[in-house]
């Protein structure tokens, strides 16, 4: 069947399904005060139904096949792939008795008031090394949840420290995608956007603890560590060590789920039918996750298309009139990509290029806008409820993308400190 080839001038109506979609799905929710009130995935076919109906793709089967190509990106291929083996090594590490031992070691480690603030500095290294945050999130989130349980801690809470670890490292790590993509496109050397994207972070960063030190003042003491069965804990030790060396994510995820088995089949936690059913539960634990993945791909191909976020873009970069306005637009320029894409790496490609115009015009230090794009891509990816890392961390806990927004303590405070770091000329050495 033939699509059509149109390329659609920038228009802002393309972004009317986005809009639909966060009305439907943030705005309904806050009003009804209740965050289950209207399913991601309802929303989202709202938003697509929209997004086809309003397209200038031509005929109906043409508008329902430019939407299927989005949807079946091989971007979004990955991350279905890593959401349904996730979902499978997840599953079985619980009913193997893995996240139980990891908690215990963790309770009978650290006092009550620094767990948090130990699953946020394990995330920030973790992610660090990895370069990636989704990665990062599949280790922590079920050990983070097994804490808010044993603690008393809200679990949207934890899961909040968690990502908030693994968005630091997201950003900063030099093996991370966003650092390659960022310093590539700006003409600089990674160690040199380093250096001016932790003067930013790492401030933020220690903020950042101290929050989590002095909330978990707050923290019931009661709580019983049962005993460690440290044979269950070696699953996670070698996931986390497979991925601070680089291993690629599925294999990774493959080989935890490959240990958990064997260990569960040795120990009795379960027969191989037990494995094979815990795996099965797993993945279909995921099912949403993958149905919101797919309608996103979809929806916002079909923006993308449509000239929604060449639009952004015009808007964003004909009003420029000083090297300050120049960085405040890159940043939203990213912003708005990653918004329409739910993808900071591709946000990054997307708007890269054109960030480069823009420093080299008004003389911007391409280590400055290679760690504005870098940070501002990672702060959206990090909050928007649609984007891979709260899902999955949604999808290994029990609460919604919603109820984790309100505890990303360190995405926001990077955001503020992006914002004034802007303004003020910080660090002054690279402006």
């Amino acid at each position: 069947m033939k699509t059509s080839s149109l390329n659609h001038s920038p228009n802002p109506w393309a972004l009317l399904p986005l809009a639909v979609f966060l009305v439907s799905y943030l705005v309904v929710s806050i009003i009804a005060g209740d965050f289950y009130k209207m399913p991601i995935t309802v929303a989202f076919v709202i938003g697509s139904v929209v997004a086809i109906g309003m397209s200038k793709g031509g005929k109906l089967s043409n508008r329902i096949e430019q939407f299927c190509r989005g949807a079946a990106n091989s971007n979004i291929m990955l991350m279905i792939l890593i959401f349904i083996m996730a979902g499978a090594f997840a599953q079985t590490a619980t009913e193997m008795g893995a996240v139980d031992a990891t908690v215990n070691v963790a309770l009978s480690i650290l006092p009550g008031n620094l767990l948090a603030t130990g699953i946020f500095i394990a995330a920030c290294f973790i992610s660090l090394s990895v370069g990636t945050s989704v990665g990062t999130i599949v280790a922590l989130a079920p050990v983070a949840v097994g804490i808010a349980a044993k603690t008393g801690m809200s679990e949207a809470f934890m899961v909040g420290v968690t990502v908030s670890g693994a968005m630091f490292g997201d950003n900063l790590s030099f093996i991370s995608d966003t650092t390659i993509v960022a310093t590539r496109t700006q003409g600089c050397k990674m160690s040199d956007k380093f250096k001016v994207n932790i003067r930013i972070a790492l401030p933020v960063a220690i903020l950042t603890t101290l929050l989590y030190i002095w909330m978990g003042n707050s923290v019931n003491a009661g709580y019983e560590t049962g005993t460690i069965e440290w044979i269950k804990v070696v699953p996670y030790l070698i996931v986390l060590a497979t991925a601070i060396l680089g291993v690629n994510v599925l294999l990774v995820i493959f080989t935890g789920l490959l240990l958990s088995g064997v260990i569960g089949l040795l120990t009795g936690s379960f027969d191989i039918w037990g494995w094979n059913a815990a795996m099965g539960t797993g993945m279909t634990n995921m099912g949403e996750l993958i149905i919101v993945t797919l309608l996103a791909g979809g929806m916002l191909e079909m923006i993308r298309y449509n000239g929604g976020i060449d639009w952004i873009i015009l808007k964003l970069t004909s009003h420029i009139r000083s090297p300050k306005g120049a960085e405040g637009s890159i940043a939203a320029l990213v912003t708005f990509a990653d918004i329409c894409t739910a993808n900071n790496t591709i946000a990054l490609i997307m708007s890269g290029p054109i960030a480069k115009d823009i420093a080299d015009r008004f003389r911007i230090d391409p280590r400055r806008s290679a760690s504005i794009l870098d940070m501002f891509s990672c702060i959206t990816q990090g909050i928007i409820p649609y984007g891979a890392q709260l899902l999955i961390a949604a999808g290994l806990s029990t609460v919604t993308p919603l109820e984790i927004m309100q505890y990303l303590y360190y995405p926001y405070l990077l955001g503020i400190g992006a914002i004034l770091a802007i303004i003020f000329r910080y660090p002054r050495e690279y402006t």
